[in-house]
């Protein structure tokens, strides 16, 4: 396909030898055990927990991390491929179940003890226990300032009590990374607990039912007087704010991959269509309208990703790139919006049935420009940055 990014010159910019040899390897394990059960897994709500030991296995949940705790050391381009190649099953639900353990480590790594590293880490990258990140509440998504899950510390115990929501692998997680309020209000009285699910008085709600990601479970997590043992700190009391921000660029950087990939597939499966539908005696692709849809298509689709891979290998750097992934995120998440609904419109009524897949990526979509931050978020830190 004339489109693919494999082929594009720009590629070789930030994909090497060794990222494309570990991009196939990953496209093999997607299409031996996830594309002959996907259309199953998505009617399912979810996927076994089988197939996260076996990602596992072959070090695809640990790809970018410490070496030390399971992990397989590398640029960050070499999660970027991962992501990609997951999202070639046509599920982006599948990207999410199984990354959202980076998010839920991210933080050990970066302000665990190695005890905790050694306890929380390693169980997780070898496939034994699924992990999750708990940030959003009921009462307030993006305002993380104003989460209201305390933890009252009792002697060697914190005693959590509140509700987390949409948490990606709620149901099945064996551990989250959770914020939790342990001091005043506002940014500064907030800290990070790793909770695991046997805690006493954690309790984990039935699947959420959800327009899209239907391959990654969601659930709504409670704690009714948790007792959480003090030595799950993150770092410092009062300080897990920051350990929150600094994960947010990440998460960021992971939805736009997301959100790009959903706008190439659309973009593929569209081209594909068009040269075979005829409609009034010549294939759609003969209309130059189409002809037209498609080319704007594809210019957004270059550019979004062209821009997220330059802000990933700054990233990578060093930089402070803050402003520049929220940009990142939106633009990808506007093309994305564009690209699926037009996508669907070539498709005509097809386009609005199950089994297609551009359906699923019009309604896998749909959450990219809400998760990691609402795209209003993104425009009000963007702002910051150039008043």
């Amino acid at each position: 396909m004339g489109f693919e990014f494999s082929t594009k010159a720009g590629y070789q910019k930030y994909f090497s030898k060794a990222h494309d040899l570990f991009r196939g390897s990953v496209r093999d394990f997607v299409k031996k055990e996830i594309i002959p059960h996907v259309e199953q897994w998505e009617e399912d709500g979810g996927f076994p927990v089988e197939l996260y030991q076996k990602a596992g296995e072959v070090g695809i949940l640990g790809v970018g991390l410490p070496e030390e705790y399971g992990g397989t050391p590398g640029d960050i381009f070499f999660p970027i491929a991962c992501i990609e190649e997951i999202a070639r099953s046509g599920s982006i639900g599948m990207v999410a179940g199984l990354s959202i353990h980076v998010l839920g480590l991210k933080p050990i790594i970066n302000l665990g003890t190695p005890e905790q590293k050694k306890r929380f880490v390693t169980p997780v990258l070898g496939g034994d226990r699924m992990a999750g990140l708990a940030i959003t509440e009921p009462g307030g998504g993006s305002d993380v300032a104003g989460l209201e899950t305390t933890a009252i510390r009792q002697g060697d115990h914190y005693i959590i009590n509140g509700t987390k929501t949409f948490i990606t692998a709620g149901t099945r997680a064996g551990q989250i990374t959770c914020a939790v309020r342990t001091g005043e209000k506002g940014t500064s009285g907030i800290s990070l607990l790793v909770i695991e699910s046997d805690s006493p008085g954690y309790s984990v709600s039935d699947k959420l039912k959800k327009m899209g990601w239907l391959t990654s479970d969601t659930a709504e997590i409670y704690f009714d007087n948790c007792r959480v043992p003090v030595e799950n700190l993150l770092g410092e009391e009062n300080k897990g704010f920051y350990g929150i921000m600094e994960n947010f660029q990440y998460e960021r950087l992971q939805l736009a991959v997301m959100a790009n990939m959903c706008a190439q597939m659309a973009l593929e499966e569209s081209i594909r269509y068009s040269k075979e539908r005829k409609a009034f005696g010549k294939t759609l692709a003969g209309f130059q309208v189409t002809r037209h849809k498609l080319v704007d298509m594809a210019m957004l689709v270059e550019v979004s990703r062209e821009y997220t891979y330059r802000v990933a290998a700054k990233i990578d750097a060093g930089e402070n790139m803050v402003k520049d992934i929220s940009m990142a995120k939106n633009f990808a998440c506007s093309v994305s919006d564009r690209v699926t609904n037009d996508a669907v419109q070539i498709f005509g009524g097809y386009g609005y049935m199950r089994g297609y897949m551009v359906e699923r990526l019009y309604r896998d979509n749909r959450i990219l420009s809400i998760g990691g931050g609402t795209s209003e978020i993104m425009k009000e830190i963007i702002s910051k940055y150039i008043f």
